[in-house]
């Protein structure tokens, strides 16, 4: 997209963007919000700390610094706190109307839209523009509630907003100098996981796990990931053989991308108790891609698979293996389970006639007891390799259809 004069004042927020708050174009930028801003809220995030400020305009406009460069503009144009009207957004981006909807907004941009947590956005020549509606109300006039524009690329960086979450802002511990505090940081986020407000992500390291597997040595990094129930974004802490942690905040996508390593076996780095406990919990066994996981606990075998209910979904299925069925796992092994996995699909497990009905531990728990969590943390790294390669094969398929 070309800027130009006529534009409304749409190329002063882009002018501004990564400049710093003495530039000549962040001054202009200040003064059409209207002069000096009315409140400045500071933060330090991650780790290393970035400093972050943001400026914000009874006009309703919001200034984002990081380290005192311009990350991010944004347009309210509903009242807000500071903002007892909002702005008008066609005196800043021509032709769109307060009660525009994201195809209106599609057509003055003019250029393909990209999607990122949640939300499309706009590549522009200078930015990225993202029009944030009322959740899932996008093709409704009058839900766009600010239009913000980045430096960064809303697919690798959280939204500006999410800095100020009330549950997952103050996660990281520090010391009376300043400096990162490890195992306070590592505390806050068992604790925000017990209380139900993050959730540690598959493939990860465990938070319990994290120091034990950084004092072996045995990984160049080490990281856990917990996601936030409340902004969703995924907190990574990032433990380094040969250089100092670090701690940053991610959207889910960038997550996943980030390189984990597989974990070594736990008795080259597990203190007894651990060892102790991971001989207790269920273990990964083996899998059939796309159909079924087999997971042992002591004696017990429990085989999880995949079935269709019609053309349009799908659920899982555990069944713990009875003597005749372990039997034939011992004499025909992997087979024998990929042929029990196409007999329990094709008998329909949801339906009480099926003899796999009563079977299924995930929806009569013989013991009260929570399989699914158990069967997802033992195979979890399987999961997520598996996740990390069909990944590598569409970036690898997108990057050869570039080049062509």
């Amino acid at each position: 997209m070309t800027r130009h004069p006529e534009d409304g004042r749409l190329h002063t927020i882009l002018d501004a963007l990564c400049l710093g708050p003495d530039d000549a174009a962040v001054r202009y930028l200040i003064d059409a919000f209207g002069g000096e801003p009315v409140e400045i809220h500071e933060r330090h995030v991650g780790e290393p700390a970035v400093l972050s400020r943001h400026l914000l305009f009874e006009s309703g406009g919001e200034i984002v610094l990081h380290d005192d460069a311009v990350s991010a503009v944004i347009l309210h144009l509903t009242p807000t706190p500071i903002a007892p009207r909002g702005l008008d957004v066609s005196d800043w981006i021509r032709g769109i109307r307060k009660n525009a909807t994201f195809d209106d907004v599609k057509k003055v941009f003019d250029v393909p839209w990209r999607f990122a947590a949640g939300d499309r956005y706009f590549v522009l020549e200078a930015g990225y523009a993202r029009p944030e509606f009322v959740k899932y109300r996008d093709q409704r006039p009058g839900n766009l509630q600010r239009v913000v524009f980045t430096a960064d690329d809303p697919k690798d960086a959280c939204r500006p907003a999410d800095e100020d979450c009330r549950a997952c802002r103050d996660l990281i511990v520090r010391e009376g100098d300043g400096s990162f505090d490890v195992d306070g940081t590592v505390g806050a986020l068992i604790a925000g996981v017990e209380a139900g407000f993050l959730k540690e992500k598959s493939g990860s390291v465990a938070l319990t796990d994290l120091r034990l597997l950084h004092a072996s040595a045995l990984m160049e990094r080490v990281e856990s990931q917990v996601s936030c129930s409340t902004c969703d974004r995924v907190a990574c802490i990032t433990l380094y053989r040969d250089s100092s942690p670090t701690f940053g905040y991610y959207p889910y996508d960038a997550a996943m991308r980030r390189p984990l390593q597989a974990i070594p076996p736990i008795e080259a780095w597990g203190d007894a108790a651990r060892i102790a406990a991971a001989r207790d919990a269920m273990r990964y066994v083996d899998h059939e891609p796309g159909s079924w996981f087999l997971v042992a606990q002591h004696d017990d075998l429990y085989l999880k698979s995949r079935y269709t209910i019609n053309s349009m979904a799908d659920d899982s299925s555990l069944i713990r293996l009875d003597e005749s069925e372990r039997r034939r796992y011992r004499e025909d092994g992997h087979d024998y389970l990929t042929d029990l996995a196409r007999r329990i699909s094709s008998s329909s497990p949801h339906r009480e006639s099926s003899p796999f009905h009563l079977r299924n531990l995930l929806r009569h728990p013989d013991d009260g007891r929570d399989y699914s969590e158990e069967v997802s943390a033992a195979i979890a790294n399987h999961t997520w390799l598996a996740r990390q390669k069909q990944a590598a094969a569409q970036r690898m398929q997108t990057e050869e259809a570039a080049d062509a």
